[in-house]
C-alpha cells in the first residue's frame, strides 16, 4: 500500500452551497466534464444520463459510503442522503474524507461558489488564492476611463494581485493569446488592442482580445508567482516557444487539464526546468482507466513535476473522486513496479508523497 495522508489540491474552485435536484447535479457534474471556458454548465443528450460516464461512475464509487451508503448506490438514492444531511453537512463530510489538507482555489468562476477561507473551513483545511488574469482586466476595464489609465492600471493591478495569492492563472491565454505568438507583443500593437477592445466591449463583457491576453500573460511573468494555464483541448505542446521564452525569469508554469493530451505535456515537463503539470482532473475523467493514464504520464515526466488536484467547481463530490482516484491509480501502478522490483518500495512512498504534496509545496512555496 502506497501511503499518502496528506493530499495539496494546487488547482480548484469553490463548492456550492444550495441544495441540489438531480438536474442540477448532472448540470454541475456535465460542466466538470466539459473543456469549454469558465466551467460553463451543459446537458446531457435527451434520453441520456451524465452519470453514465467514467466521472458519473467514480462518484457512485466514492461519494455514497462518505454520506452513509453502499458504494454505486442509484443515482436518485444518493442525492436524497445528500438532501436529508443538507448541502453544508453533506459537503463537510466530502471535504473531510477526502484527505485534502490544503486547498489552492481559483476564485475567477462566476457563480455562488464558497470562497477560500470557506472552502478551507469547511474541509477543515488551509486555503489560499489563485487569481484569475482574465477576471481582474476585466475588473481594471470597468473602472478606467481611458486606455492610458487601463494599461497603467492593469500592470499595477496584477503586481498587487500576486503579492496576495500563490498563483495566477488564465484561462484564455494558451486557447486565444499564445495561438498567434509566444513573445509579448510591442508597446504600439498593445495600445491599439486595447483601443479597440475597450471601444467594442459591453460593461462585464470578456477578455477575448489575442493581443492583449498575451499582454497579459507577459505581465504575469514578472509577477513572481507560478502562472497556472488551462490548455483545454488544445495539444500542450503549442507552448513549447512560450515555455522556451520564459526560461529563467523566474515564473514557473504549471499545465493544467491536459487531457487526453497527457503524454504531450508530460514531454514538456522533461525539456523545461520551470513547467509543470497537473494530475488532478486527468485522473477524475478517466475513472477505471486512471492507473493506465498515471503510469503513461510517468513514462515521460520528472517525478518531480507532478503535482495533484482536483480541478473540482461547484460539488465536493469531486474533490472527493479526485483524491480517491489518485490514491488509488497511484497504488496501484507504484505497487505493481515495487513488486516487480522495478522500484524499492522506499522510493516509490517517497515519489507517491511528492507529486501528492510536496511539490506543490515547494512551487507554491507554501509552509
Amino acid at each position: 500500500m502506497i501511503d499518502t495522508p496528506d493530499l495539496v489540491d494546487q488547482h480548484c474552485h469553490g463548492v456550492l452551497r444550495t441544495e441540489l435536484g438531480l438536474g442540477t447535479f448532472e448540470a454541475h457534474l456535465g460542466a466538470h466534464l466539459s473543456a469549454r471556458p469558465g466551467g460553463a454548465a451543459v446537458l446531457p443528450a435527451a434520453g441520456t444520463t451524465f452519470f453514465d460516464t467514467q466521472t458519473g461512475f467514480a462518484v457512485r464509487r466514492w461519494c455514497p459510503p462518505l454520506l452513509g451508503l453502499e458504494p454505486h448506490c442509484p443515482p436518485a438514492r444518493y442525492l436524497a442522503r445528500r438532501r436529508e444531511l443538507g448541502a453544508a453537512e453533506a459537503g463537510r463530510r466530502l471535504l473531510r474524507a477526502s484527505g485534502i489538507s490544503t486547498y489552492l482555489v481559483d476564485t475567477g468562476l462566476p457563480g455562488d461558489l464558497t470562497p477560500p477561507a470557506e472552502l478551507g473551513a469547511a474541509g477543515a483545511a488551509a486555503a489560499h488564492e489563485i487569481v484569475r488574469l482574465e477576471r481582474l482586466a476585466e475588473q481594471v476595464a470597468d473602472s478606467s476611463g481611458s486606455v492610458e489609465a487601463f494599461l497603467a492600471h492593469l500592470a499595477e493591478a496584477v503586481h498587487t494581485a500576486a503579492a496576495g495569492a500563490v498563483a495566477l492563472a488564465s484561462a484564455e491565454g494558451v486557447r486565444q493569446g499564445l495561438a498567434s505568438a509566444p513573445g509579448p507583443p510591442g508597446p504600439g500593437e498593445v495600445r491599439g488592442a486595447a483601443g479597440r477592445w475597450l471601444a467594442a466591449r459591453p460593461p462585464g463583457g470578456p477578455l477575448t482580445d489575442p493581443v492583449l491576453l498575451r499582454h497579459l500573460l507577459w505581465i504575469a511573468v514578472t509577477a513572481g508567482r507560478p502562472l497556472q494555464l488551462h490548455t483545454g483541448d488544445r495539444d500542450p505542446a503549442v507552448l513549447a516557444d512560450f515555455a522556451a521564452a520564459t526560461a529563467g525569469l523566474g515564473a514557473d508554469l504549471v499545465l493544467l487539464h491536459t487531457y487526453p493530451h497527457h503524454r504531450a505535456a508530460a514531454h514538456l515537463t522533461g525539456l523545461h526546468p520551470h513547467v509543470y503539470a497537473d494530475l488532478g482532473p486527468v485522473l477524475a475523467h478517466t475513472g477505471a482507466r486512471a492507473a493506465a493514464v498515471l503510469a503513461e504520464v510517468l513514462e515521460r515526466a520528472p517525478f518531480g513535476k507532478l503535482l495533484f488536484s482536483s480541478g473540482a467547481r461547484g460539488l465536493p463530490e469531486l474533490h472527493a473522486v479526485a483524491a480517491g482516484a489518485f490514491r488509488a491509480a497511484l497504488t496501484r501502478v507504484l505497487g505493481e513496479w515495487v513488486t516487480d522490483g522495478a522500484w524499492s518500495r522506499t522510493d516509490a512512498q517517497r515519489v507517491a508523497a511528492l507529486i501528492a504534496a510536496g511539490n506543490a509545496r515547494r512551487v507554491y512555496r507554501l509552509t
